[in-house]
């Protein structure tokens, strides 16, 4: 992917915004203490398309807080809201709001949950390294994904490619409901659909099948500072996208921050070159903490500057920094 804009800082403040100075009437000294926006234990569960990313973010925090300790689970979305449901964790991070059913769930447990929006993801399409369609637009995607298109010769006509075998990271996962929802419009997934144990062996296979495309977090293959990031990256192709109609090679994109932004449809039309990644979704912190224990400092210090920088450098898009847009004179 290309260079980053902007560059990451180094090191971070020792200060966390916000909830984060309030602490709990209960020192961690005195009888019956509890934990504080510092210090204590605190279980949360996080959609596990956001691994990485979500470690870097408690291993910074803890490294800030000796004396707290985040435990953290990975899970597809469904398993992740089951257990802030059931008050398993205090805090979960995922890409989507309560819906009405949550809500009443929460209504009848007298608990007031608080939501707050840490970021924005881009899902990215992953193709064999071989794979020479790599310009796909969002219509060709649903056709491919409904199984209305079975073969990559019905994509461009290319021959070499047999039946296409779609793979998403894990049965109820984010990714599968995105693309149900933003992307077949609810219309059922294709026959030839499976679900790999993770977002790394969904990697693998669509490094060692040539017919595979998959669906991964952009964060999975976009900090290119990390080791990890860099060797999933270079298994796969990663393809560009556009939603407009009759379009162009320079229309299509891929996950870049600068397409994850969102624009104003008055700054679409003053700057046409310029279009939103038709693939991208918010990321929120879900809480049902009724005090401000470690689980509000964890959430404040993602919310704020030092883990929006980390967010930042790791390729998605920090929900409180603004995209930018400079022009230069053309020659």
């Amino acid at each position: 992917m290309n260079k980053r804009a902007h560059h990451y800082a180094t090191s971070v403040l020792a200060v966390l915004a916000g909830a984060i100075a309030v602490v709990s009437c209960n020192g961690p000294g005195t009888p019956g203490a509890q934990d504080t926006p510092t210090t204590g234990n605190v279980a949360i569960s996080v959609d596990e398309t956001f691994g990485p990313i979500l470690q870097a973010q408690i291993d910074t925090f803890s490294k800030l807080y000796p004396s707290a300790h985040v435990q953290a689970s990975f899970q597809p979305e469904e398993k992740v809201m089951l257990d802030l449901i059931n008050d398993k964790v205090k805090l979960v991070v995922v890409t989507r709001e309560l819906n009405a059913e949550e809500k009443n769930a929460f209504v009848k447990q007298t608990i007031v949950t608080r939501t707050t929006h840490i970021g924005i993801d881009g899902l990215a399409i992953v193709l064999h390294k071989s794979n020479p369609d790599s310009l796909l637009t969002v219509a060709q995607l649903a056709d491919i994904f409904t199984g209305k298109v079975s073969a990559w010769k019905q994509v461009s006509g290319k021959k070499g490619l047999d039946a296409i075998n779609v793979v998403f990271d894990a049965n109820r996962s984010s990714t599968a409901r995105f693309v149900r929802d933003s992307v077949t419009r609810g219309a059922a997934l294709t026959q030839r659909v499976f679900a790999a144990t993770s977002n790394p062996a969904l990697l693998d296979y669509v490094a060692t099948h040539p017919n595979a495309i998959g669906v991964v977090g952009v964060n999975w293959i976009s900090d290119r500072d990390d080791p990890a990031a860099v060797t999933f990256f270079n298994k796969v192709r990663v393809a560009s996208i556009t939603a407009r109609p009759n379009p162009k090679p320079s229309d299509f994109i891929q996950p870049y921050q600068v397409y994850l932004a969102e624009k104003t449809l008055a700054q679409l039309a003053e700057y046409p070159e310029l279009q939103n990644y038709p693939l991208r979704r918010n990321l929120y912190i879900i809480s049902r903490e009724a005090r401000a224990g470690l689980g509000t400092g964890f959430a404040s210090f993602v919310a704020g500057k030092n883990g929006q920088l980390i967010f930042q450098k790791s390729g998605l898009m920090p929900a409180q920094m603004q995209a930018r847009i400079v022009t230069t004179p053309k020659l």
